[in-house]
């Protein structure tokens, strides 16, 4: 029984190690399993053959199970830890994956942000005020900035020559002289930024404003006209405005001032004799102040010469010491004379300089004042040489003289209403894109009151205001007859025309400004009863402006403008029919007529085609007779050679 029971139990053993090394080699290598097989053959035999107990069987059994088992279980802790090694290293290699992805797309989006910033910097460059040199406001600081140069232009050499004009107001001069200098500081900096046109654009960058300014004369000119001279006066005094003199370097201003407000101005003769006026007055004002310091270094009443002060109380007044040296300069400089001679070398020096000064400054301005005043009477010179041409052209034909005073009469009206001018002439020295601007703006309003072109392309009315044409006529003077061709249409601009029977004394109506006429003869509508002709006496009753558009230039306008030309027919047809003037059967003719027309040219064109078409098969037929020709010649030589070489 014990047998039995030992055997069962060393079976059921040996069933499980079994079991267990099959499990086990999925995770043991091939030769621990072929090793352990080995022992447990080994053990049994030994088990057998020596007779031990089952007791050691199963013990050793036992033990060889759990060395099975804590194998097993070592083996499966290190796949387990493989695995999650595994496992991790794989999480890990995501989170870096990720971690670095982020960090990319959160450096991308640092980038993309610096480089937008970098490009809206360079986009949207940081606005400075920059003065226009081309707007009023421009024109507005150069009169401003012309007030302090003026002033310092005229009181310095006055205060410096003048002691008691300097002393009396010293106060007054130096609120004005640091007022001055604080427009002048004010004007670099306009200066700096003035902006100035480069391919046509106006350049806005500050810095390359101010390097352009900076590399200019004038730049030099106005620092030196701002260095701060006046900290000598702590040192000699504040009556001593000569050292202020650096302040006349910024002239140019004035200068500048001047000649904008020439172009600006609508009299610029009137201005231009003003400027020089003052000029004039400015060099006296200078020379008379010279005069005065002269006189004061050489001692007051010491000859003849120089200013008498101190021989009578009148001449220590400063109004006497200016009015007398004004005075003496006046005489000196416009060469009249009647002034004491001088007794010193230094005063011979003076008096010959002045009047070398005087000669050749009043001979220019002598000769510009007559260039101006010929300017300004140029209009009438030119206007008045018309006139004389033609009455000598009336007079060497005899024309009566009735006509002759009408003739006569039209010209002083021109000239009376300012009307002498031509516009041609006035406007070909600019652009057509200023040209038609200017007619738009004169003309376009008149010409939008004819019916006809209400409706019409801009286009075509631009093309037409240019091609107006401004007439005057004089009273009793007809515009058109009935039954002339008409070959022009008229808009009164201002005057009265009469509609007149045919004795020219009975007025069916009368047309004022607004008013237009001739415009359907121009169209040549098919069918009309009037055709091309005037169907009224028109008469103007006094002086009259018309705007005058003709026949050629309508339809040289129209030829670029196809559907309008269309349109402008149907709507003068409207017109007719209208007003019952329209006859079908006279358009029934046209249109036939026209069919005739356009077939006798297709025929003739079909015949000049069927000449050409013969004369090129002749030329065909003779061409190819001359190469047939040409290839027997040939034939006939290569048969003689052949013969030749046998």
């Amino acid at each position: 029984m014990m047998e039995s029971e030992t055997s069962t139990v060393g079976t059921g053993h040996l069933s499980r190690l079994s079991q267990m090394m099959r499990l086990g080699r999925s995770s043991v290598g091939p030769s621990e399993s072929g090793l352990s097989s080995r022992n447990t053959e080994e053990n049994m035999r030994s088990g057998s053959s020596d007779g031990r107990g089952p007791l050691a069987a199963q013990n050793m059994n036992n033990s060889n199970n759990n060395d099975g088992k804590k194998d097993d279980k070592k083996d499966d802790k290190k796949d387990e830890k493989k695995d999650d090694k595994k496992d991790d290293k794989k999480d890990e290699k995501k989170d870096d994956k990720k971690d670095e992805k982020k960090d990319e797309k959160k450096d991308d989006k640092k980038d993309d942000k610096k480089d937008d910033k970098k490009d809206a910097k360079k986009e949207e460059p940081k606005e400075v005020w920059i003065m226009d040199p081309n707007t009023d406001t421009y024109y507005y600081w150069l009169c401003t900035i012309a007030i302090p140069v003026f002033y310092n232009l005229m009181l310095l050499p006055a205060r410096a020559c003048f002691n008691e004009l300097q002393s009396t107001n010293t106060t007054l001069w130096m609120v004005l002289d640091y007022l001055s200098d604080f427009f002048y500081y004010l004007d670099t900096f306009v200066r700096a930024r003035t902006g100035f046109l480069e391919q046509g654009l106006l350049v806005k960058d500050e810095k390359v404003l101010r390097e352009k300014y900076m590399k200019t004369r004038q730049f030099k000119l106005d620092v030196l006209s701002i260095l701060p001279t006046d900290i000598i006066f702590f040192h000699i005094g504040i009556n001593n405005p000569e050292w202020r003199f650096n302040r006349l370097f910024r002239l140019g201003r004035l200068f500048e001032f001047f000649d904008r407000t020439e172009t600006r101005t609508n009299f610029p003769n009137i201005f231009r004799i003003g400027n020089l006026v003052l000029y004039i007055i400015i060099i006296i004002h200078w020379n008379a102040c010279l005069y005065f310091a002269i006189s004061k270094v050489l001692g007051f009443g010491s000859d003849t010469w120089v200013y008498p002060a101190g021989k009578n109380p009148e001449y220590d007044r400063l109004a006497r010491q200016y009015i007398y040296c004004f005075y003496w300069s006046t005489l000196t400089l416009t060469t009249i004379g009647e002034t004491p001679p001088p007794v010193r070398d230094i005063e011979y020096f003076f008096v010959v300089a002045d009047f070398l000064t005087g000669v050749l400054i009043f001979a220019t301005i002598v000769g510009n004042v007559g260039a101006m005043i010929s300017n300004m009477n140029a209009g009438r010179v030119e206007f008045q040489a018309k006139i004389d041409s033609i009455k000598q052209y009336m007079q060497f034909r005899k024309v009566t003289k009735d006509l002759e005073a009408r003739v006569v009469k039209w010209f002083d009206y021109l000239w009376t209403e300012e009307k002498t001018c031509d516009e041609k002439l006035v406007l070909k020295n600019l652009p057509d894109k200023l040209k038609a601007e200017i007619a738009i703006n004169v003309h376009l309003e008149t010409l939008r009151k004819v019916r006809i072109f209400q409706d019409c392309e801009a286009g075509l009315l631009i093309e037409l205001v240019l091609k107006l044409q401004p007439q005057v006529f004089s009273p009793g003077d007809y515009i058109c007859k009935k039954g002339d061709i008409g070959r022009e249409m008229y808009i009164i601009k201002e005057g009265k025309l009469a509609v007149v029977a045919d004795d020219g004394v009975t007025q069916f109506v009368v047309l004022s400004d607004g008013a237009y006429f001739g415009e359907i003869s121009i169209l040549g509508i098919k069918g009309s009863k009037a055709g091309n002709r005037r169907t009224a006496n028109i008469r103007s009753v006094g002086y009259s402006d018309l705007f005058a558009l003709s026949k050629d230039d309508l339809m040289e306008a129209l030829f670029e403008y196809p559907d309008a030309k269309v349109a402008l027919e149907e709507k003068g047809r409207a017109i007719l029919m209208k007003d019952n003037l329209i006859d079908e059967s006279l358009v029934a003719a046209v249109d036939a007529k026209d069919l005739e027309d356009k077939v006798n040219q297709v025929e003739a064109s079909l015949d000049i085609m069927s000449a050409k078409f013969r004369k090129m098969a002749a030329q065909y037929e003779s061409s190819q007779r001359k190469l047939k020709q040409r290839l027997t010649n040939m034939s006939n030589e290569v048969r003689t050679l052949k013969f030749d070489n046998e």
